[in-house]
């Protein structure tokens, strides 16, 4: 394998790099193949090694490339299609929901967006459930979901419960409750310790959150925060499941 040198360009050189790279992938590797090491290519393409993983790093944010832990720099799949509002107009859990419960918290510390959504003042506690999405066999998604503990009745009884069971029964509370609206905002962000662990991520890995606001009674009831793989899944929305621009 020779070496080949780039040419000036007026984009970024880590830019026009990512374009070699791009048209690499599609002529000299197969979908799951393993890299060669960034000493390798950093000597092929005649670059320093800091920008060769800046063009790496792009190229796994736009889902052509995945780090796998103990197994190194892979071609991606192509991305897979994900219904974020599979059962739309429906609060979380209910038929037709992807998401599988795991367990459930009290506390009474949540991040400040979360807080700031929930109108909560201090000393307010909140129910924290954890969800997970799988699709075809492989984690694409993990989700919070933050519920005020005065909307979920007899709250004292979820303790002796088992971890799904407390799940259930939050997410039970709010499907009593008149569902009013939700919105939705989604960013591109990367994962943290927890999301990369439950999603076979490495940390720092991108992802997109998408928060979404549940309204009941005129106010805030529940917020989801659910991170998902960028370099799996394409998301689809809303009635027409039209593409979402963030996931490419």
């Amino acid at each position: 394998m020779g070496t080949t040198q780039l040419e000036t360009a007026p984009e970024p050189k880590y830019w026009h790099l990512k374009t070699v790279l791009s048209e690499a992938l599609d002529s000299e590797f197969a979908v799951g193949e393993i890299l060669p090491n960034e000493r390798e290519l950093a000597a092929r393409f005649g670059v320093a090694r800091a920008t060769l993983r800046q063009a790496l790093e792009q190229l796994e944010l736009e889902g052509r490339l995945q780090r796998r832990r103990g197994v190194g720099t892979t071609v991606a799949p192509p991305r897979m299609g994900v219904a974020v509002d599979p059962a739309r107009h429906t609060w979380p859990g209910a038929p037709g929901d992807d998401w599988q419960p795991l367990d459930a918290i009290e506390t009474d510390t949540v991040p400040a967006a979360v807080a700031r959504l929930l109108e909560r003042v201090p000393g307010d506690r909140v129910h924290i459930v954890r969800r997970s999405r799988v699709t075809g066999g492989q984690p694409v998604a993990a989700e919070l979901l933050y519920v005020p503990s005065a909307l979920v009745p007899a709250r004292s009884t979820l303790a002796p419960l088992g971890a799904p069971a407390r799940a259930h029964a939050v997410l039970n509370a709010l499907q009593e409750r008149e569902l009013e609206g939700q919105d939705r905002t989604v960013e591109l962000g990367s994962a943290c310790a927890q999301d990369a662990k439950e999603l076979d991520r490495l940390p720092g890995a991108p992802v997109l959150v998408v928060t979404t606001r549940y309204v009941s009674g005129g106010r805030t009831a529940a917020v989801a925060v659910s991170t998902y793989r960028a370099d799996t899944c394409r998301l689809t929305f809303g009635e027409s499941d039209a593409v979402a621009l963030l996931a490419g």
